[in-house]
């Protein structure tokens, strides 16, 4: 059933300007978010995703009274279940734009213009880490991070696995090792292409702004690197290097070795989350 059926009182009450049957909904593997003419409803779809917005509120709260450059949601409200049988939920202001389809980047053209808004996009993340009031918001990544995933995927997921998924992860997990700490930028986390929205002007895109934080922390922009990668290929990640001031310290193999663990992550995640859909999708080429 529509979560516009099973939740249309809560949502005619929190986007009282919108239709129930004409929202739209996308399911993140977090939340479900409804998206209202002006704002949009997080709704958690677990316990802990739950748990988590008073400190997912805090962080937009943080990236909304910085100049970025462009534009993160803001917190309007949260409602809590406390007492009630509403489900926990987080209003945020709706920012406009839709995502990139990569068939977009069909010329050099196109491709420059998209790679310098995501080298602006990410010195701005990394001037923000600079920030005191940011840092003493956001989670800075433990030093031990990447051993203690792998040392979380070993225990919770091998067992879920095939013999060669097995392999395939070990493989995966040891170009980890190598991994420097560096916790000195903002990191998105997420920052595949369904989570940045542009608009078109003249005919090219201007990136609008950026959605879904949930995983944000002080860590290696390596990581959001990858993730561009991942979402477009190699030609606009290779633009983006070119035109970012970057730190090196082996800047590729590190986004190469991060870029290998976002299946392992999401089903990571998926079985914190107990989510038997994410965790599926996650260890598809693992079983």
């Amino acid at each position: 059933m529509s979560i516009r059926t099973t939740q249309r009182a809560l949502l005619s009450r929190l986007l009282p300007d919108d239709k129930p049957d004409d929202l739209a909904v996308r399911q993140g593997q977090f939340h479900m978010v409804v998206i209202g003419s002006d704002r949009v409803v997080c709704l958690p779809r677990t316990r802990a995703a739950a748990a988590r917005l008073p400190e997912r509120a805090a962080s937009l709260h943080a990236l909304a009274a910085l100049d970025l450059g462009f534009r993160t949601p803001e917190p309007l409200f949260q409602g809590s279940a406390h007492g009630t049988d509403e489900v926990p939920f987080l209003v945020l202001s709706r920012v406009p734009g839709e995502p990139l389809e990569t068939d977009a980047l069909n010329d050099a053209r196109m491709v420059d213009t998209v790679a310098a808004q995501y080298a602006a996009l990410l010195s701005a993340l990394a001037r923000a880490g600079t920030d005191e009031t940011v840092r003493a918001v956001l989670p800075q990544a433990p030093e031990d991070r990447w051993r203690q995933f792998a040392e979380n995927v070993r225990a919770v997921l091998f067992q879920l696995m095939s013999d060669s998924g097995r392999l395939r992860a070990e493989q995966e997990l040891a170009a980890l090792d190598s991994l420097p700490h560096l916790p000195r930028a903002v990191v998105h986390g997420d920052l595949g292409a369904e989570n940045v929205l542009w608009e078109w002007t003249q005919g090219l895109p201007h990136l609008s702004g950026v959605l879904d934080w949930d995983d944000v922390t002080l860590s290696d922009p390596a990581e959001d690197l990858a993730a561009i990668g991942a979402s477009y290929g190699p030609e606009l990640l290779e633009r983006v290097l070119a035109l970012g001031n970057w730190s090196n310290h082996g800047l590729r193999t590190r986004i190469a070795a991060i870029r290998g663990t976002f299946a392992l992550q999401q089903a990571l995640y998926a079985v914190r989350d107990n989510d038997e859909e994410e965790l599926a999708d996650g260890l598809a080429d693992y079983r």
